[in-house]
């Protein structure tokens, strides 16, 4: 059986193809990593967001119970000892704006 000799060109082009395949592959598994890292991270921040919104309706609905006229009228009633305008402390203005 006789043996075929490769040539130095022959032996460079293999060693340069493996080496731009092994190229490819890396590049490849490196932008699926990279593509399942960003699902994660879009996972994490949209919890962030929903619990940010849930926060935000638990906030309107406190502000909603502070600023309730009754919680405003009592206040100014009991603590701040206020009472209701007399008639002749209201101040009407006549308002007419220009079109």
């Amino acid at each position: 059986m006789i043996r075929k000799k490769f040539s130095k060109k022959e032996i460079a082009l293999g060693i340069f193809t493996a080496i731009f395949i092994i190229f490819i592959l890396t590049f490849y598994i490196w932008h699926q990593m990279e593509s399942v890292q960003m699902g994660y991270e879009t996972g994490k921040q949209e919890e962030k967001v929903s619990a940010l919104r849930e926060d935000v309706k638990k906030l309107e609905t406190k502000k909603a119970s502070l600023l309730a006229l009754e919680r405003i009228e009592k206040i100014a009633k009991e603590e701040l000892k206020l009472a209701p305008a007399k008639e002749y402390q209201i101040i009407y203005d006549d308002f007419n704006p220009t079109p």
